[in-house]
């Protein structure tokens, strides 16, 4: 243990908006965002996926958005066809997050890319995008780290924790996940 270096948080970089154009177009973002999304009231799907486009989001035709979602950055998502994002889901997408079609992202789940480097003294921010492909399914309160990839048709049960890929039709429980046994769908 070296007692000489410690965190310093005022060294820190701000590396997800180094210009001003993109934080006013954050901020905007936070205005829409507190408004329609944000909030019990609830506003289609289709209105919801407008206003995403027009910040940058990449969207299919589908998609269903119920309310309470938080995405950070629109112009940081991809979203096929045919996907649902429930009630309190959190896409903390500092770096991208590409959704595959008929993808079902259950209440409470996070997906954050963004991590730190608790070895640097200025506590550098590390950014991994993330993948989900085609018919997954994250479970309520579950959690998807930065640089996962969760394959096709796998589930990550509720409450679990993915720190690394998930296999394609793969059921995967626990923090972190471990896979409990094949998805067979008929």
């Amino acid at each position: 243990m070296n007692p000489v270096n410690k965190v310093n948080l005022g060294l820190f970089s701000d590396a997800v908006f180094p210009t001003y154009f993109l934080k006013f177009k954050y901020l905007g973002w936070l205005i829409i965002s507190n408004i329609y999304f944000l909030t019990n009231i609830p506003y289609p799907s289709s209105f919801k996926v407008f206003l995403l486009r027009l910040f940058g989001a990449k969207i299919g035709h589908s998609v269903v958005i119920k309310p309470w979602v938080k995405i950070k950055l629109p112009w940081q998502l991809e979203l096929k066809d045919h996907i649902w994002l429930g009630e309190n889901c959190w896409l903390d997408n500092i770096s991208k997050i590409t959704i595959g079609s008929n993808t079902c992202i259950s209440q409470g789940a996070t997906l954050i890319t963004g991590n730190h480097d608790y070895t640097k003294v200025s506590f550098n921010l590390i950014s991994k995008p993330i993948i989900l492909e085609e018919g997954c399914w994250i479970g309520a309160n579950a959690n998807v780290s930065g640089g996962v990839i969760v394959g096709n048709h796998a589930v990550l049960s509720m409450g679990s924790t993915a720190t690394k890929d998930l296999a394609p039709h793969t059921i995967y429980r626990g923090n972190p996940a471990i896979e409990v046994k094949k998805r067979v769908i008929s």
